[in-house]
């Protein structure tokens, strides 16, 4: 149960933290906010897909990453690896 919570929290503060900085990218890329709603007509294709990939791709990559760090850290703290992780 401890891993499920530290491996969730870390997983939801890297996922937190990657949409803040690829909102930040993406306006200083393109000089504007990214859309806040890319399934609105109002906003074009171009943008709602290229948000949509981008920002899921760095999500995803932040949250493996971040659960990757838990994991060893974990594995410092108690000589083995996570529930669930052993057998992998």
């Amino acid at each position: 149960m401890a891993w499920k919570a530290f491996g969730g929290l870390s997983t939801v503060a890297a996922a937190l933290l990657a949409r803040k900085v690829g909102e930040q990218t993406w306006k200083r890329a393109f000089g504007r906010q990214p859309p806040k709603k890319p399934e609105s007509p109002d906003t074009t294709w171009y943008e709602a897909v290229g948000w949509v990939v981008a920002s899921g791709a760095l999500v995803g990559i932040m949250r493996v990453f971040a659960a990757r760090k838990a994991a060893n850290y974990w594995k410092r703290s108690t000589g083995r690896l996570p529930p669930g992780l052993e057998a992998t």
